[in-house]
């Protein structure tokens, strides 16, 4: 996946997109903005949170999806409660990175991106290019090669 200059919040619709079409492609349905087992905090415990994709397959567990671009406990909490209501839980994890592993069982997926800063964050994400290393010299050396570091006294 590719993009260029876009917003935080265009970024987490894209890739929320990307994974409904993802699990979608597996012939699974996909939920956006599905409940999550996890009740809000005080004063809105009588609530449950929302989990930002939910999958339902025929065989196999139902799968549980966040996506963030920052390091927050509270999607980690999350998860681990979808991961104890036998859910798989998945934290896609985007931005510049470094992502630190999240505890077992919740399974870390990372995006990384660039950053451009000034008049609002936007990010790129540029598909890799594996380049070959380059040629060495294959030429046999001849002659004396001079010390670099002499001093000019014997």
């Amino acid at each position: 996946m590719t993009f260029a200059d876009l917003g935080a919040d265009e970024v987490t619709d894209l890739l929320t997109g990307a994974v409904v079409a993802w699990a979608e492609g597996q012939g699974w349905r996909a939920y956006r903005r599905a409940p999550s087992v996890l009740p809000l905090p005080p004063p809105y415990a009588h609530r449950h949170s929302w989990i930002d994709v939910g999958c339902a397959r025929p065989a196999g567990p139902p799968i549980a999806v966040e996506l963030d671009r920052t390091d927050r406990q509270r999607t980690v909490d999350k998860l681990l409660a979808e991961a104890r209501a036998g859910r798989v839980a998945i934290w896609l994890r985007w931005g510049a990175g470094p992502f630190a592993a999240p505890p077992a069982p919740v399974h870390l997926v990372t995006c990384p991106v660039t950053v451009r800063r000034g008049g609002g964050s936007r990010y790129t994400r540029q598909p890799t290019r594996d380049r070959p290393p380059p040629e060495h010299t294959t030429a046999p050396v001849t002659g004396e090669q001079a010390d670099l570091f002499a001093t000019g006294t014997p």
